[in-house]
């Protein structure tokens, strides 16, 4: 094969967006990306969702991004074999993103929350995070990669890069730019 002609096909990538940093936006967040994953296959889709819903709701609830005027961006890429999503963060957590090791099975039987990285764990191939800026709490990148089952069915029409429509919040109510449409 030469080396015009990849051995597979050039990787799709979704502009970023980026949300207010509200559980109250996390509808949106999902439909943007049920919009954005249409011609996927439904289970595939489904489990993207659900684990995008966790990631999220950590930026929300345990960063910066859930003050006031925070935010959380979110990145979307797929390649043939793989999807994979990931949020950033506003930063300001003091921490990196973990599971609780130190529990006992009854602890976690009990545990009513910090159960919602073990189960990205679970359902992804693979999960990680990588900070924004290494010397300072400005942010921290969470992301996650979920399988294209062989067969399964995967939209035709996308472009290596996908641009979005503009985005904006409730508190930002001001109108478009010439030529782009807001939501």
């Amino acid at each position: 094969m030469s080396a015009l002609h990849p051995a597979r096909p050039v990787p799709t990538v979704w502009e970023p967006r980026t949300y207010p940093g509200s559980l109250a936006h996390l509808s949106t967040a999902r439909a943007d990306l049920s919009r954005d994953l249409a011609g996927f296959d439904c289970d595939l889709v489904g489990t993207v969702l659900l684990c995008a819903s966790e990631l999220f709701a950590n930026c929300v609830e345990y960063t910066d991004s859930g003050r006031r005027d925070g935010e959380v961006m979110r990145f979307l890429a797929w390649e043939s074999d793989r999807i994979r999503i990931g949020f950033t963060d506003a930063g300001g957590s003091g921490g990196l993103p973990r599971i609780p090791a130190e529990r006992s099975d009854d602890e976690w039987a009990w545990a009513e929350g910090q159960r919602g990285l073990l189960m990205v764990e679970t359902l992804s191939t693979a999960w990680g995070y990588l900070s924004s800026v290494p010397w300072a709490d400005l942010g921290t990148h969470v992301w996650a990669e979920f399988p294209i089952p062989p067969g399964a069915p995967t939209p035709q029409h996308l472009a290596a890069y996908v641009f979005t429509t503009l985005h904006i919040g409730d508190r930002d109510r001001a109108p478009a730019p010439d030529g782009l449409t807001a939501r």
